[in-house]
Order: C-alpha cells, then structure tokens, then sequence
C-alpha cells in the first residue's frame, strides 16, 4: 500500500531510499559530529538525546524529522556531510523548514556534487503515518510517495 504526500521542494531531485524517522527535532551538529571527525562510514547518528536516531546508520536513508534544532553550525554542518559524502538520500521536513538546514542543504546542492533533496511542509499526518524501513520516493515536484 502506498500513501502520497505533497510538499515544498527546497532543492530538487529524485531518490528512493528506506526511512529513518525522527519524532523530535533533529540537532544536525550532535547528530553528525562523530562520523564526520572520526570518519563512521556508517554515519551513525551521536546525539544521546535524540532516542529515534540514536546509533542508527543515516547515511543513504530518507531523513524523516520535523525540523532541525540546536546550534547556529548546522547549516555548515549539513553542508560539511554533503561535502563528504556522507548525506542522507533525502531530507523530509513536515515542518517548515528553519534558515540553517535551508541554507546549508542550498550550498550542497550548489557547491558539492552530492544529491539530496530536502522537501518541507508534509505535515504532521506525513511523520504519524510513516516508520522506519517503509519505502521513499522522492519526486522533482516534492511528490512523496511512503510504500509499506
């Protein structure tokens, strides 16, 4: 079964990748700052306090959150993942999306040769209905399809 999902393209592009989802915030910083100063090639999420993400691999998952908090970095840091390759396939905010994320997944997709697309807005039935694992597919018009 498939449920659909309408949201505001950020930067554009196509993937189809497994969900990993987040029910709170996501603090870009702590949630990358291990992989990316001691080289996880899993990209195994480091914040502590963040118990949906927690030690699990992001790298080439559908990023599923309803924002991003914490610190004024995590547009750099965003940026910095992308960079090295070691971004998710996707971001998907059902919240609008905040200046940081905004700006650092804008950069990656002008600076770097990484695809991720970030698409915002899907609301909040978007983060009740889909789990981890569950298929995504992300389209150029921020058509978001959640196969289980």
């Amino acid at each position: 079964m498939s449920r659909v999902f309408k949201g505001r393209v950020v930067t554009p592009g196509e993937t189809t990748a497994a969900a990993l989802v987040s029910h709170g915030g996501v603090n870009t910083l702590a949630s990358y700052q291990m992989a990316l100063m001691f080289g996880d090639k899993q990209v195994k999420c480091g914040d502590q306090n963040n118990p949906d993400l927690y030690k699990k691999p992001m790298l080439g998952k559908a990023l599923c959150l309803p924002e991003t908090i914490g610190s004024t970095t995590g547009g750099m840091v965003l940026y910095t993942a992308c960079a090295l390759g070691k971004q998710p396939a996707c971001m998907l905010f059902s919240k609008p999306i905040d200046s940081l994320a905004a700006s650092g997944a804008i950069l990656a997709a002008n600076w770097t040769d990484a695809v991720m697309p970030v698409v915002d807005s899907l609301g909040e039935e978007f983060l009740d209905y889909v789990k981890d694992d569950m298929t995504i597919s992300v389209s150029l018009d921020g058509t978001v399809t959640v196969d289980d």
